[in-house]
């Protein structure tokens, strides 16, 4: 049986892995999203990228799904508190999520003369859904304060995470399309990776400045030695991988998955950082993952159920990718 201590690390790793996994699946979909362009010449363009997430994009939303009701079931004080303080930013991204999947459905049986609005409305449901999300995590690390200065390093967050979604956006673009599309993903990813870069620069300074807390976790000798390879981890995977993108499409379309993978690791670099900084506090400054936790009975039932739960969709999210790898066909919804 397992010790009562260990299972809230339990149920704070795996809702660790459903955000992480939500926010470079669904990260690129959204990307995707906002990257498309609005002019009415563009539609084929608008087709080929909305065919190169058809396949996935309402599947990587189970993850949002899961890593919610885990926070529900396991930490039920938490998700009242952080709910509290986030009513406003989840409503905006729940119609962004909405405003998507309306717009992704209505396109295809919509009469040709409307087609163009309900692009415009998948652009804006992923814009809305991006900047909710990168409100949220202002929010967070601001431990929820609501004064002036708080709110806009929130707007900043907000802009610095829907960059990191076109950016890895721009990368599933690189592997997905060819010839002209895929040279636009490339120069979209440079731009992105630049701008993503500095949000994440700017995010980790105000994260260091605002919390002393947090602070002091990261530059206490000797752990500063062995801590901060994390963030030189990042800094080498946005300069290399900038220096890829300069050199793509190569000849047979050679390494077009590198810049995905580098960005994937630029996200796990970005979260672990995150996830060090307050762990084990899940409400930052208030309540931790022990405080906040359910009882351990309850906990032990619902393992059972997450350890059933957590393999099927890791199957049939391989499943479903190997299934439609390859670049993107021409869209066809019969």
């Amino acid at each position: 049986m397992i010790d009562a201590y260990w299972l809230p690390v339990i149920f704070a790793g795996l809702m660790a892995l459903s955000i992480l996994v939500y926010a470079m699946l669904d990260g690129y979909d959204l990307g995707v999203g906002i990257l498309m362009p609005l002019h009415k010449d563009e539609e084929p363009t608008r087709d080929i990228m909305i065919a190169s997430i058809g396949p996935f994009w309402d599947a990587n939303e189970t993850w949002l799904v899961l890593a919610v009701g885990l926070l529900l079931i396991a930490f039920p004080s938490a998700y009242n508190q952080l709910f509290y303080y986030l009513y406003i930013p989840t409503i905006v991204m729940l119609i962004g999520l909405v405003l998507r999947g309306v717009a992704f459905d209505f396109r295809a049986k919509a009469a040709v003369s409307y087609k163009l609005i309900w692009d415009y409305c998948f652009r804006a449901g992923s814009l809305l859904t991006s900047l909710a999300q990168g409100y949220m995590l202002g929010m967070y690390v601001m431990g929820f304060n609501t004064d002036p200065s708080s709110i806009m390093f929130c707007l900043l967050s907000a802009l610095g995470v829907t960059a990191a979604y076109c950016y890895i956006g721009a990368a599933w673009l690189i592997i997905k399309t060819e010839d002209q599309l895929q040279h636009r993903a490339v120069r979209w990813a440079i731009l992105c990776g630049r701008v993503t870069f500095i949000g994440v620069v700017a995010v980790c300074i105000v994260n260091l400045w605002v919390n002393p807390e947090v602070y002091s976790r990261w530059f206490t000798f000797p752990l500063v030695m062995f801590v901060l390879l994390l963030p030189a981890l990042c800094m080498t995977a946005f300069f290399a991988n900038d220096f890829l993108l300069k050199k793509l499409p190569l000849t047979n379309d050679r390494l077009n998955w590198l810049p995905f993978v580098i960005t994937a690791v630029i996200f796990m670099g970005c979260f672990c950082g995150l996830a060090f900084s307050f762990y084990p506090e899940i409400f930052p400054g208030k309540l931790t993952i022990w405080q906040a936790a359910s009882a351990p009975e309850s906990l032990r039932f619902i393992l059972v159920g997450a350890l059933i739960v957590i393999p099927v969709i890791l199957a049939y999210t391989f499943f479903a990718y190997k299934v439609f790898h390859g670049k993107a066909t021409a869209l066809r919804y019969h």
